[in-house]
C-alpha cells in the first residue's frame, strides 16, 4: 500500500504545473465564452458584463452575469482539468487527483 501512495504523490507533484498551466487557460477560454455569451443575451447594456458596484445595472443584470460567470468558469475548469489528469494518466500511467 505504501507504494501505491508514494506513487500518488509524485503523480501530484509531478502534475503540478501542468495543473497550474491548465488553470491559466481555462481562465482564458472561459472568460472569452463568456464575453461572447453575454453579448448575445437581451440585455439593454450588452457589450459588458455588469459588475456589481456599476449603478447603471440592475440587480437582476448583475446577479444574472455573477452567475452565469460562475457556473460557465466552473464547468470550463473541470473540463480542462479532467482532460489534463487524463492526459497525464495516458502520458505516466498514474492520476494525478484523489
Amino acid at each position: 500500500m505504501a507504494k501505491k501512495e508514494s506513487s500518488n504523490t509524485s503523480a501530484k507533484l509531478l502534475y503540478r504545473p501542468i495543473g497550474l498551466v491548465n488553470s491559466l487557460i481555462s481562465g482564458a477560454v472561459a472568460g472569452m465564452v463568456f464575453k461572447q455569451i453575454w453579448k448575445r443575451l437581451p440585455w439593454e447594456h450588452r457589450d459588458d458584463a455588469p459588475k456589481a458596484m456599476q449603478s447603471d445595472f440592475n440587480l437582476g443584470e448583475v446577479l444574472s452575469a455573477a452567475a452565469l460567470q460562475g457556473a460557465l468558469f466552473a464547468f470550463v475548469k473541470a473540463l480542462v482539468d479532467r482532460g489534463g489528469a487524463r492526459a497525464f494518466q495516458r502520458l505516466t500511467g498514474e492520476w494525478p487527483g484523489d
